[in-house]
């Protein structure tokens, strides 16, 4: 059988590499996936923030079913005076405390936050069929048992539980740290290395010197030689380049003709990232593993627009919108033994097709007793079907839902009264909103979203705040 490698990028947006052509940052190894095997035009992930996305991801299901609309938190307010509190530390134009009328999780209810055990995981799946696994990077699906890596099928973890953790230590003279005005810059610069966001071998902390970037990819390469004699699902989700910006001053440098430093940095974290990705996929030639791997190549959603490093130009919006920006992400994949080099795949995939192309890339059945979403693509891309692999692509977070059919893009917003409708092959950067003068396609797209959501749980736990990002008249709020 073959290995199974899958790279995940941490708020890469699609433009911000060199995957697509011409970028501020030159990606030689990132583009070498697709020239050795095929580049993905219309790739989507379920949500356009990191948990939610990588629990669709990692189960092939869309991450609704079973309650994982939003972000796991650690802290809520507990009453009507910290609800003020945070109102007042973190409401801006942009971030927006959620509606205080409603019951906020006891504290035994938050650390129960995270991927449930009644969910099969990728890893776990491949592991029934005699793969070792192993996860190197971002966790982000659960920050206490019984959802931690090595309880949800991995057999080794080296990495961290939340949403980030330090690159660096910041006093460090090699390492150039950018700080934000967001709201959560100084809450992650303070936190360090503590709690979820500790480096941990399995279950133990360690004291970590190197860059993290650089030490994923080394711990991923290693644990390669440690299993080049037996298949292995090897999931590598780095946090870069998601805040905090830290990167090697030599990286840096680099980009001396950028007048930004806060883009200089950002930059560097994408070329240390593509250092890191040709490290891994040198190890797999070096190991003779190479033309017997499907590797595959993603992030988890859109670039983070406000970090004020980018844009996602020319798509509209990024993180935290359901906009091209958020959710159409790079994607390449290489598998030389079967897959011909060079491929452009044009047709609308999923991050939900991994999950089942992996499992048929392996020969082994899906889990049976519950519903997967994904696609196997490889008959796809093999010739042996053609077609669009899905009629439709669905998100929901709260009151903010969208759909994708054919050419044909819907977004609503329940809370903020956003309206949109676009035809994509004709206007793929979002300009030019029918809502108006097209009511058939917008009653047809909206019935089928109806039918949709009759088949999804309630979220799990409620969302803190809200992401504001106005376009139009109306403004659109994403909840986290």
């Amino acid at each position: 059988p073959p290995n199974l490698v899958l790279i995940l990028a941490d708020d890469l947006g699609k433009y911000d590499l060199s995957l697509y052509g011409p970028a501020p940052v030159q990606t030689p190894h990132i583009d070498s996936i697709a020239r050795r095997g095929v580049r993905f035009s219309e790739a989507y992930v379920t949500s356009p923030i990191c948990s939610p996305s990588r629990a669709a991801l990692l189960t092939g299901r869309y991450q609704q079913r079973f309650g994982h609309e939003h972000q796991p938190h650690e802290r809520y307010p507990r009453n009507r005076l910290e609800y003020l509190a945070f109102q007042y530390f973190f409401d801006t134009e942009e971030w927006i405390v959620a509606d205080d009328k409603r019951e906020y999780p006891r504290p035994a209810d938050i650390r129960r936050q995270g991927l449930p055990p009644s969910e099969i995981t990728l890893a776990e799946w491949l592991r029934k069929f005699g793969y070792r696994t192993g996860i190197f990077g971002k966790w982000h699906l659960g920050y206490h048992a019984p959802s931690l890596p090595l309880q949800m099928g991995f057999d080794h973890h080296y990495g961290f539980y939340e949403a980030y953790s330090l690159y660096a230590d910041p006093d460090d003279p090699r390492i150039v740290n950018q700080r934000h005005d967001d709201f959560s810059d100084p809450y992650i610069w303070g936190k360090g290395r503590t709690g979820g966001a500790a480096i941990r071998v399995n279950d133990s902390i360690v004291d970590e010197a190197g860059y993290l970037t650089y030490r994923i990819a080394e711990e991923a390469c290693r644990f390669i030689q440690d299993h080049e004699h037996e298949p292995f699902f090897l999931y590598v989700p780095f946090s870069a380049p998601h805040t905090p910006f830290q990167a090697p001053r030599e990286l840096v440098d680099r980009f001396g003709q950028v007048a930004d430093p806060n883009k200089q940095t950002y930059y560097a974290m994408i070329a240390a990232l593509d250092e890191a990705v040709g490290s891994i996929v040198g190890q797999l030639r070096k190991s003779g593993l190479d033309d017997n791997t499907l590797l595959v190549f993603l992030s988890d959603n859109g670039g983070a627009t406000y970090t004020k490093a980018t844009s996602n130009a020319p798509l509209k919006g990024g993180k935290f919108t359901f906009f091209e920006g958020g959710i159409n992400v790079p994607m390449a994949w290489q598998w030389p033994d079967r897959l011909p080099p060079g491929g452009n795949y044009n047709q609308p995939v999923s991050a939900l097709d991994l999950f089942p192309t992996f499992c048929a890339a392996a020969g082994i059945p899906l889990p049976p007793g519950r519903e997967i979403d994904g696609i196997d693509l490889l008959p796809f891309l093999e010739g042996r079907r053609s077609g669009p692999p899905h009629e439709a692509l669905y998100w929901r977070s709260g009151y903010l839902q969208a759909i994708r059919s054919g050419p044909w893009k819907m977004i609503v917003d329940s809370k903020g009264g956003g309206r949109v409708l676009y035809q994509l092959e004709e206007d793929p950067f979002e300009r030019r909103n029918r809502w108006e003068s097209d009511s058939t396609t917008v009653r047809r797209l909206q019935a089928d979203l109806d039918r949709w959501q009759q088949v999804l749980s309630p979220p799990a736990w409620p969302p803190v705040m809200d992401f504001r990002f106005a376009d139009g008249d109306a403004p659109f709020y994403f909840p986290l």
